[in-house]
């Protein structure tokens, strides 16, 4: 496990089109990445690069950027300085080409009153175009140990139940770049190793994760290179 830090990058850096160039091969490339609104900053400059292949957890306090990371990685929120890519792509959420490559949980995912929670994970695995949604939304159940709840209305989970049937969700479609906020939240921990026991076998089969976790288990398990965000400059190398 790689664990570093560093500084902030001043040089003037690579255009955009030269950054997709390079980074075409790469999980992620972040040079100087930053968020800020106003005076405020809410991610200092980072520096990460991550083979395909390879995972990253994410550490650091409340408040040290780890979720305005995940948003900037996953197309969500748009840094303010620095670049970045990830499989090779300038995120965007609304780009198809990159929600095929990259998806995740940061937050809660959308749930209806109205499906079961087999349906919510059917209609994911239609819209990703799979042969079989029905058998292939059980299949991911199961993996997780909750096909017991497959004819349940999401809101009449516990949260425990509800985070795993979010995870389920994530997991049911494929993705090149798996990225999860604190996926350990609200898991005891059976169901802790469990998670950890199906992301490892995603990982061996060729996928990356990007977690932000408080987890020393999944520190330990999962994270082959670690970033500790501070509120001030952060790498990774």
């Amino acid at each position: 496990m790689n664990r570093s830090t560093g500084s902030s990058r001043r040089d003037s850096g690579p255009t955009d089109s030269q950054a997709l160039a390079a980074d075409a091969g790469s999980a992620i490339r972040a040079n100087g990445l930053g968020v800020s609104t106003g005076d405020f900053t809410l991610l200092p400059p980072t520096d990460i690069s991550l083979e395909i292949g390879h995972n990253l957890v994410i550490g650091g306090d409340n408040g040290s950027g780890k979720t305005t990371l995940l948003s900037a990685l996953t197309g969500l929120l748009s840094p303010t300085q620095g670049t970045v890519t990830v499989c090779g792509l300038a995120p965007d959420d609304r780009k198809s080409e990159f929600r095929t490559a990259v998806t995740g949980l940061i937050g809660r995912a959308p749930i209806s009153r109205e499906l079961t929670v087999s349906e919510h994970l059917e209609a994911i695995a239609m819209s990703w175009s799979l042969p079989d949604p029905h058998a292939a939304a059980l299949r991911q159940l199961e993996e997780l140990e909750i096909g017991f709840l497959a004819e349940r209305f999401a809101h009449e989970l516990s949260s425990g139940q509800t985070q795993l049937m979010q995870l389920a969700m994530v997991l049911v479609r494929p993705a090149q770049l798996l990225v999860f906020d604190e996926p350990e939240q609200r898991l005891d921990s059976t169901r802790l190793d469990l998670l950890i026991t199906v992301l490892e076998k995603r990982s061996q089969n060729g996928t990356s994760l990007v977690l932000a976790s408080h987890s020393q288990q999944v520190i330990d398990l999962l994270g082959e290179e670690y970033l500790h965000l501070t509120r001030d400059a952060t790498g990774l190398s």
